[in-house]
């Protein structure tokens, strides 16, 4: 009896130990994003569970998911992934699927199927955190004037270089809006081989005053450095230099293309019942509502929205600086994630091909 005693002891303890030491990774993008997600999920998560969670960064999560899994070296747990990428990536099947409906209800008990905004559910794979923008911004001490998109590839009247990100995606939306394409035209224009050749043909008019970017911390240090006078980037990253910097670089929602990032979990990933537990915990009303404190992306569940306050410097209200802000909403386009899930590669290589002329 002693010796059975004594086996279940060590065996619980051996239990507490492994609970202890478990270990979960984590996948984003660097940067005041990542900084935030640490912020407002992690540290509460590593404390409510006993274990450590680890942030590890890539300039784009989708990429380096795809060779893990293909390469059956699954070395992350969880990932934040934008949404075409999470659609794609769940449809070549190296994605686990999460349970929608086991995720917590609202903090005003409305299911969570309910709860999150239209879109934010759309892959059985993934569960969504925030809308975020692709956005304009620019050094108001350098600049002024600029009201509307077209004037960001207007190089006579606001000379200087611009910043883009080196893709294919939001450039094209961007540069048919900026050639007078109403929003809701742009994806069917692009469905198009005439729409993509007018979005490479304005992208033409600036392609020589162009500076390309690929991570999300470079457009604000773009700005910062005098490299450019304007650039797209992420409204986050703009929003922590100008108030969490005190960088004088104001955003133009003019244009802005919407999105969301999502939770996703590669397939084969080391500890997925914990990552399972890490993204329920983190999609709740008040996690997403915690992490609008640390930069201006808009939570994507309805209930978190009443939770939203002040930045952390104390004194800035958080709401008007969301992509979802009525100003904000005003020339909106929301990316189609079926649209770039389908056209992705196609246009991808239109894109780099571009690049080399």
């Amino acid at each position: 009896m002693k010796l059975k005693t004594a086996l279940l002891a060590t065996a619980l303890s051996s239990a507490a130990f492994a609970a202890q030491a478990a270990e979960l990774t984590v996948m984003s993008w660097g940067g005041a994003y990542e900084a935030s997600q640490i912020e407002a999920y992690n540290k509460p998560f590593a404390a409510m569970k006993g274990v450590t969670v680890n942030m590890v960064a890539a300039d784009n999560p989708g990429t380096p998911i795809a060779a893990m899994v293909e390469a059956n070296n699954v070395t992350i747990d969880v990932a934040d992934v934008e949404l075409s990428d999470a659609v794609r990536l769940c449809d070549e099947g190296k994605l686990e699927v999460i349970d929608h409906a086991a995720l917590p209800a609202g903090v005003d008990g409305t299911p969570a199927a309910d709860d999150f905004v239209a879109g934010a559910l759309a892959s059985e794979c993934a569960v969504a955190n925030i809308v975020w923008s692709t956005v304009v911004s620019y050094d108001s001490s350098k600049v002024t004037g600029v009201t509307s998109i077209a004037d960001f590839f207007d190089t006579a009247k606001f000379p200087g270089k611009r910043g883009l990100r080196k893709s294919a995606k939001a450039n094209l939306e961007m540069a048919l809006m900026a050639d007078g394409v109403p929003a809701a035209e742009v994806y069917s224009l692009l469905e198009t081989e005439e729409g993509v050749a007018r979005a490479f043909a304005k992208l033409d008019t600036i392609k020589a005053d162009v500076v390309w970017w690929e991570a999300g911390a470079q457009p604000p240090q773009l700005l910062a450095d005098g490299e450019v006078v304007m650039t797209t980037g992420y409204n986050g990253r703009i929003f922590n230099a100008a108030i969490g910097e005190g960088k004088p670089f104001t955003i133009l929602w003019d244009g802005q293309i919407m999105d969301f990032d999502l939770f996703v979990i590669p397939k084969g990933a080391p500890n997925k019942d914990l990552a399972m537990e890490y993204v329920a915990f983190a999609t709740d009303s008040q996690r997403l509502a915690d992490q609008a404190k640390y930069i201006s992306y808009g939570p994507a569940r309805k209930s978190s929205a009443p939770l939203v306050g002040l930045y952390q410097d104390g004194k800035t209200e958080m709401a008007p600086h969301m992509p979802t802000s009525p100003e904000a909403l005003k020339n909106a386009l929301t990316n189609d994630f079926e649209f770039w899930a389908d056209r992705d590669v196609e246009l991808s290589e239109k894109f780099n091909a571009w690049l080399l002329k």
